[in-house]
């Protein structure tokens, strides 16, 4: 990534070099950020938000040609940004993939492992290190890390967040703490009380760019929509896989997922849910437009992890197969962006959002991130992404999946077990489904040494 960091010209460092030297010092403890920014450098510095759903798998967008779900401002934001097709998490379940976006690191490092293990009060996030170099912060929404309640979370000006029925929050009236008051919210759908908070702090008049962490409960079960979109789906015609059975979720072992009942009912809900969510996702699109802020504020848009429909006979996520690890995710900013509507090849992942978000504001990435910058890729569509990368899931009980580390390369996905269940190895390009598991077969045997080789390089803390 050398050849993308900034430049020396002429015995002379550019405004954008100065910012990421002084960020890098800020980052190292160097630099007093009490001083006032010059004015100059603050207006070069683009206004950020993060918008994160749950439980988002990749394909459910109309923009990815599902058969009825309807998503038009996900859509336009596809449009007029870059749609990351190859885009991942590298836990797939819900508190390690946040941890892994607000620190940039794999859950062995940052140390929330599972739904049950706390966050460390020690790890740094992107929102800390934006709001040291002067950015105004806010994180809204859900949080869903173990701890004692809600964290102090350093770097934020405003937190808004949920802790009722174990962080997952309630889809109607659910009680938030906002700015550490515990304050009732009768009558009030979870989505949109949200993005009625966020829309406040967009348009708080100010003078430093902001930086808006927006974390929607949506979409996970009970996957309850608004209430003048509970039908909206409701005749739609929902094919399951082959293997799928429509009863799946009433099976042993996946009673634990919440998913209670027949399953093209729970789909339509889920998708009328993502509904509900896209049209809030247009009021932040149409505030940045009547603001005229929307050239100077990149939004990213993600999935937490993506999700089972009866593929390979499960619900919920947590397996190293592709419907579980691959997520929606897309990014706008037009002051970069100059083939915006582009469909990106490369991969990227969560841990890769805050080294990002850190370039982009003109900042260094800190040494303990994993993950890496995807900046040049915005800029060039040709810039080549990542060889591969570790998928890492540890035991979280009471859910019967062994604990799992795998490679995904580009072309194969190599998964092994703890325990005694056998390895097992997909060609994701001829195989997307991966239905066809090649361990053991003469073409997995040529395959397994460089995977292997590979896998043991990551779990070292190597690159590819």
């Amino acid at each position: 990534m050398s050849e993308n960091r900034s430049r020396l010209f002429d015995g002379r460092f550019t405004r954008r070099e100065t910012l990421r030297l002084c960020g890098a010092a800020a980052v190292a403890g160097l630099v007093d950020w009490s001083l006032p920014f010059p004015a100059g450098a603050r207006e070069r510095r683009p206004n950020i938000i993060f918008i994160l759903s749950d439980d988002h798998r990749w394909d459910y967008m109309s923009c990815m040609g599902h058969p009825f779900l309807k998503t038009p401002n996900l859509d336009h934001l596809a449009a007029t940004g870059v749609h990351f097709r190859n885009a991942f998490v590298t836990t797939s379940l819900c508190s390690p993939s946040r941890a892994s976006f607000l620190t940039g690191q794999y859950a062995h490092n940052h140390g929330v492992r599972n739904n049950l293990t706390m966050w460390r009060d020690n790890n740094v996030t992107f929102l800390e290190l934006l709001k040291k170099t002067g950015y105004d912060t806010a994180f809204i929404g859900k949080w869903h890390m173990p701890g004692a309640g809600l964290p102090e979370l350093r770097g934020v000006d405003e937190f808004i967040s949920f802790t009722v029925q174990e962080g997952q929050g309630r889809y109607f009236d659910c009680p938030l703490y906002i700015n550490g008051v515990l304050t009732e919210r009768r009558g009030k759908y979870i989505t949109d009380d949200l993005t009625d908070f966020a829309l406040d702090f967009i348009e708080k008049k100010r003078t430093r760019p902001f930086c808006l962490y927006l974390s929607h409960k949506a979409i996970h079960h009970q996957f309850l929509p608004p209430p003048d979109l509970d039908n909206l789906y409701a005749d739609a015609d929902v094919r399951l896989p082959k293997e799928a059975d429509p009863w799946v979720t009433m099976t042993a072992g996946m009673t634990y997922t919440g998913t209670f009942g027949p399953m093209p009912h729970l789909i339509r809900k889920y998708c009328a849910t993502i509904t509900g969510m896209d049209r809030q996702i247009g009021r932040v699109l149409k505030k940045l437009d009547d603001l005229g802020i929307a050239d100077d504020t990149i939004i990213v848009y993600a999935g937490d992890n993506g999700y089972f429909w009866g593929e390979h006979h499960l619900v919920d996520k947590r397996w190293a197969y592709e419907e579980a690890i691959r997520i929606p995710f897309i990014v706008r900013y037009p002051r970069l962006i100059r083939d915006p509507g582009r469909k990106a090849p490369q991969m990227v992942l969560n841990i890769d959002l805050a080294p990002t978000l850190l370039d982009l504001a003109g900042l260094r990435t800190p040494n303990n991130m994993d993950g890496v910058s995807f900046k040049p890729i915005l800029a060039a569509a040709g810039t080549r992404g990542r060889k591969a990368w570790l998928y890492e899931y540890f035991k979280d009980f009471p859910y019967n999946v062994p604990e799992i580390r795998a490679v995904r390369t580009d072309r194969h996905c190599y998964m092994e077990y703890v325990g005694r269940r056998n390895p097992e190895l997909y060609d994701v390009i001829s195989d997307p489904r991966e239905m066809n598991n090649l361990f053991g077969t003469p073409a997995g045997e040529a395959l397994l040494p460089g995977l292997r080789d590979v896998l043991a390089g990551l779990k070292r803390g190597q690159s590819y």
